[in-house]
């Protein structure tokens, strides 16, 4: 796929490692990425409010904020009127201001998206299987990707941030569970995803675990950023985590934290199981299983994660038993992470995550909690988009979050760090005065 032209990413900062203020051009920088941030958070802010809230003076914050309003990143909005003196002209983040693509890789479908700086998707792709492979994963690559970018117009293009991918860590784990030859999944063990998608595409190429991407995108564009720390759950085909510690996203030491498919579940009471997995009891192949028992299709479950078929006592049964498992997850965490809140998302309707939300809040209320915090239990805003979403935030964070909200240090690859496009030349520069 050819480049789309020579700028097609002229504002890519630069690395991190150079963000946190150790010398003039890097405070600038700081800066601009903590009112970026704050645009996303709060929506429209004025120049004194930008002000009060970051310690900055109005003179440097309007200064930083006109620089970003020119590079396109800010824009204007209508004035506030009726108050004393002159009216009040906010900003908000520009959605034009740069795009970013993200590569969902499941267990039973890919998701390829396009989304703006404010996380609006413009443009998706998605396709199902029964099960993964590599070479699934390139052939939807080179069918889907030149499309998508070909629906951006050529200033658009020039403002691509990335590709962002969101993926399983050990696909070749669990091949039993849904179905898939042990020797057609162990060729995700030789298989370098960033390297091979490097390859065939012009963008960096960054590659995170799908459930702590889908809790990105929660911390980033949806609401649970409010929570300085919060447990997130998204069930997908199997059930997977991320974690969210004193405002930051937590990837831990190998980008692997909150793991949370692997923890040992207790057996329900009279059920003669053995303990288990959250796996093997929160996740939807276990549905899948059941409509497939009873004789039915299960294929909305994948066709279209935000419309299911009505599967009536089977769903029921399912979210009872997920609910279950869930709570004692949350619980365990819990004495151990003294979090604020628990986040329940997953690829499901609505109204089927609301439904899991409150049972999993009453099962976590029949169960001893004495010695622990309370957390509030909430639904994650996403939904069934989140992992794709998140990984398209991948590049956007990279270029512009602020440095305690990088979930990238030496835990996340990056297979075209040295071939990334370069900076905005002004991020580079340093200005004579103020910061």
């Amino acid at each position: 796929m050819p480049a789309p032209d020579d700028e097609r990413a002229p504002y890519v900062s630069p690395s991190p490692a150079n963000a946190g203020g150790a010398d003039q051009a890097g405070v600038r920088l700081y800066n601009e990425r903590l009112i970026l941030s704050l645009a996303r958070r709060f929506g429209q802010l004025s120049k004194i409010e930008v002000a009060r809230i970051t310690g900055l003076s109005v003179q440097s914050s309007s200064t930083i904020m006109n620089r970003l309003q020119a590079d396109g990143l800010l824009k204007r909005e209508a004035p506030l009127r009726g108050r004393v003196g002159q009216p009040t002209v906010p900003v908000s983040l520009d959605p034009e201001g740069a795009f970013s693509i993200g590569l969902k890789i499941g267990r039973r479908s890919f998701d390829l998206v396009l989304i703006d700086f404010c996380g609006a998707v413009r443009r998706r792709a998605h396709r199902t299987y029964p099960y993964p492979t590599p070479d699934l994963v390139m052939n939807f690559i080179n069918d889907e990707l030149a499309p998508l970018v070909a629906s951006l117009t050529p200033k658009q293009r020039r403002r691509i941030a990335g590709l962002g991918v969101a993926a399983p860590f050990q696909l070749w784990n669990w091949a039993a569970e849904i179905g898939a030859p042990a020797e057609k999944m162990d060729a995700w063990r030789s298989f370098s995803i960033e390297e091979e998608l490097a390859r065939v595409t012009p963008f960096s190429v960054t590659l995170c675990n799908d459930a702590t991407s889908a809790c990105a995108a929660e911390f980033f564009f949806g609401e649970a950023w409010r929570r300085r720390d919060f447990l997130y759950f998204f069930l997908g085909a199997f059930v997977g985590g991320g974690l969210v510690l004193d405002g930051a996203l937590y990837p831990g030491r190998t980008g692997n934290a909150a793991a949370v498919g692997s923890m040992p579940i207790a057996a329900l009471e009279g059920s003669g199981s053995p303990t288990s997995q959250l796996i093997s009891r929160a996740s939807i192949y276990q549905l899948q299983r059941r409509i497939e028992a009873a004789g039915r299709d299960p294929s909305s479950l994948w066709r279209t994660p935000e419309i299911w078929d009505d599967f009536g006592p089977l769903l029921d049964d399912w979210i009872d038993e997920a609910a279950y498992a869930l709570a004692y997850a949350s619980l365990a965490a819990m004495s151990i992470i003294d979090v604020e809140a628990i986040v329940i998302d997953g690829a499901m309707p609505p109204d089927v995550r609301e439904r899991l939300r409150l049972r999993v809040a009453a099962q976590l209320d029949t169960l001893d909690r004495r010695g622990l915090s309370e957390a509030t239990i909430l639904a994650g805003a996403i939904g069934a988009d989140a992992r794709a979403i998140g990984g398209a935030a991948l590049p956007l964070i990279k270029a512009f979050a602020r440095d305690r909200e990088l979930v990238f240090k030496d835990t996340l690859g990056d297979s075209n760090r040295a071939a990334a496009p370069p900076p905005l030349r002004r991020l580079v520069s340093v200005a004579s005065s103020g910061p």
